[in-house]
C-alpha cells in the first residue's frame, strides 16, 4: 500500500486582532485593479461583482464571462487502486470513468448524509482530480485520508498547485479558439483534456455552473494572471466582461443547479435532494453509506420526500434562504432554500423543498411567507432556464 501524507492546508495568517485573514487568489491584485467588490467567501477574498450584477449576469447568458474560482479545493488521487478508492469512498462509480471524461458525483457520510458534491476528472489510469467545494474541500479531504485505508493509492491535497479561471456563454467557445489549437469541438461537456492556452499549460475541461456552455481552465497559480489578460483580450470584441461570485449564483440558480450548504446538506442524502441517480449501487465492492442510502431509496420509492421545486413569484418581493412555504390555509408545506431576482425572467425566483402533495408544477395556492406576508408564487418543475442548443 501506498503510504499518503496527511497534507494539511497551512492555516490562514491572522490580523493583529487575532482574526484570521481571508486567503486571496493569485488574481487578487487583478480584481482590485479592475474595481471589483471583494466578500469573504468560505475563507477566501473573492470578486463579488465589478460592475452589477445584472449585468454580468446577462453577459453569460448572451456573450461571455470571465470567472475566478481559484478557491475551489482539488484533490488528486493516484496508485493503482485510486479509482477502487473512490468508489470505496464516494457514491459514484467513478471507475469506469474513461480517461478525459469528468462526472458528478458526491461524498456521503455513513448515515447518508451530503458531505460534499463533487466534480470528478480522469486524468490518467491511475489519476483522478477530485474538485470539491472551498468550504468543504477540508472535509473532503480528512474523508478520503481516512477512507484510504487497504487501498493501493495516495490522497494528495493540491489545492495550492492550481489557479482556477472560467470562460462561460455562447462566445466562449469562439473565444478559446483564439489561444489554443487544442480540439475545443471534439471536447464533450463533462471531459476535460491537456492543452496550451495563451502559451499556459492548462487542463481545459468542458464543465461549468451557470447553465451555458463554457470551459474551466486549470493552471498554476504563476500563470493566472497572464491568461486572464489574454482571455479578456480575446473577448473584447464579442462583449467579454469579468464576473463576481454574485451572479455566479443567479446562473446557477436559473439554471437549477443545487449549491452546496443551500439545497444540499449533511442533514439530506442524495435521494432527500432529488439527486439519487448518482449513486450507484451496482458497482463492484461495498461504499461509504451504503446501507443508509439503500433505506433511503427505498423510504423515497414507499413516501416521496419533501421535491425540490422552482416557485416563480407573481408580484416583485424576492424570497430568501429559510422563508417558509405555506399552503393557502397557511400551513407550512417546505423552506425556500434559494431565492434571488432572475434577470432573465425578470421576476424573483427561488428553489424550494416542499411536501409531495404540494410539488406538482401548477400546483395553486402555494406561497412564499415573507415577513409575514404571504406572497403569491407559481410551482414549476426546474430548472428556470435551460439553453438553447
Amino acid at each position: 500500500m501506498t503510504e499518503a501524507p496527511r497534507r494539511a492546508h497551512p492555516s490562514p495568517a491572522t490580523t493583529p486582532s487575532g482574526v484570521a485573514a481571508r486567503r486571496r487568489t493569485a488574481l487578487d491584485e487583478t480584481h482590485r485593479a479592475l474595481g471589483a467588490t471583494m466578500t469573504d467567501f468560505a475563507g477566501w477574498d473573492m470578486p463579488l461583482r465589478y460592475s452589477s450584477e445584472r449585468e454580468e449576469h446577462l453577459a453569460v447568458r448572451t456573450r461571455a464571462g470571465l470567472f475566478d474560482l481559484s478557491h475551489m479545493g482539488e484533490l488528486t488521487v493516484t496508485g493503482p487502486q485510486a479509482g477502487a478508492l473512490l468508489d470505496h469512498a464516494l457514491v459514484g462509480n467513478l471507475g469506469a470513468l474513461k480517461v478525459g471524461r469528468a462526472r458528478y458525483t458526491m461524498i456521503c457520510a455513513a448515515d447518508g448524509g451530503i458531505l460534499d458534491d463533487l466534480i470528478v476528472y480522469r486524468l490518467g489510469e491511475t489519476e483522478f482530480m477530485v474538485v470539491a467545494n472551498a468550504s468543504n474541500a477540508q472535509v473532503v479531504l480528512d474523508a478520503l485520508l481516512d477512507r484510504q485505508a487497504g487501498f493501493d493509492a495516495a490522497v494528495r491535497d493540491d489545492r495550492d498547485a492550481y489557479a482556477l479561471l472560467a470562460v462561460q456563454g455562447p462566445e466562449s467557445p469562439g473565444i478559446l479558439k483564439k489561444l489554443t489549437d487544442a480540439d475545443l469541438d471534439g471536447l464533450k461537456y463533462y471531459a476535460g483534456l491537456p492543452g496550451t492556452v495563451a502559451g499556459v499549460e492548462a487542463l481545459i475541461a468542458r464543465t461549468g455552473y451557470t447553465g451555458e456552455d463554457g470551459f474551466e481552465l486549470f493552471v498554476r497559480p504563476a500563470d493566472a494572471a497572464a491568461l486572464w489578460t489574454a482571455l479578456t483580450e480575446a473577448g473584447r470584441d464579442v462583449g467579454l466582461v469579468p464576473c463576481g461570485l454574485s451572479c455566479r449564483d443567479t446562473l446557477r440558480l436559473e439554471a437549477g443547479m443545487p449549491l452546496y450548504g443551500h439545497e444540499l446538506t449533511t442533514a439530506l442524502t442524495p435521494f432527500d435532494a432529488g439527486l439519487g441517480r448518482v449513486v450507484k449501487f451496482d458497482k463492484e465492492g461495498d461504499f461509504v453509506g451504503r446501507a443508509a442510502l439503500a433505506a433511503a431509496a427505498e423510504r423515497a420509492e414507499q413516501a416521496p420526500p419533501r421535491k425540490l421545486v422552482g416557485l416563480v413569484a407573481e408580484g416583485r418581493r424576492v424570497p430568501r434562504a429559510g422563508y417558509p412555504v405555506v399552503a393557502a390555509d397557511g400551513t407550512v408545506i417546505g423552506e425556500v432554500t434559494s431565492g434571488a431576482p432572475s434577470p432573465t425572467l425578470g421576476k424573483p425566483i427561488a428553489m424550494a423543498y416542499v411536501d409531495a402533495a404540494h410539488a406538482a408544477p401548477g400546483t395553486e395556492g402555494v406561497r412564499v411567507d415573507i415577513r409575514g406576508t404571504h406572497e403569491p408564487y407559481e410551482v414549476i418543475a426546474l430548472p428556470f432556464y435551460k439553453r438553447q442548443k
